[in-house]
């Protein structure tokens, strides 16, 4: 026969797990609204992030755009891409030894520009500039009289 000892015990445990589980059940309620609502706010946060990325991309694009070229001329900066310089080359049937003569640089350092390992300098980048908008014919003219006179 249980000890009425025992028994007072377990009811009380029984009564205060009741007790509990009551007073924690509108806790654990309230927890998991807060939980949803932060989910939200981070989700709209990452939102707004993105909306601000593409408005300062937008806005870098327009100033840009806003005076193309005025900057390549007046600060001597000229753009450079690595693709470009080779098809360029090769639209002109030149050997790299033979473009970097007409830069002023070595054939190595066209190789190495072109692979994107390096990135020429601005009197080089002013000279690859200069070769943009020339034909074969007059190419082959500057390269015969470099050879000629060097």
């Amino acid at each position: 026969m249980p000890n009425i000892a025992t028994v007072l015990k377990s009811e009380i445990v029984r009564l205060a797990r009741k007790e509990l589980r009551s007073e924690t059940e509108g806790l654990k309620k309230t927890i998991s609204a807060q939980r949803s609502d932060l989910a939200a706010i981070k989700r709209r946060v990452q939102d707004l992030e993105r909306a601000i990325k593409v408005v300062a991309r937008a806005a870098t694009a327009s100033k840009s755009s806003a005076k193309p070229g005025a900057s390549e001329e007046e600060g001597g900066q000229f753009r450079f891409r690595a693709a470009g310089m080779r098809a360029n080359r090769k639209r002109l049937g030149l050997s790299a030894a033979d473009f970097g003569l007409l830069v002023g640089a070595t054939g190595q350092s066209v190789y190495a520009w072109e692979a994107g390992k390096a990135k020429p300098r601005g009197k080089n980048l002013a000279a690859i500039a200069a070769l943009r908008g020339i034909g074969k014919r007059e190419v082959a003219k500057k390269l015969a009289e470099l050879k000629t006179t060097g």
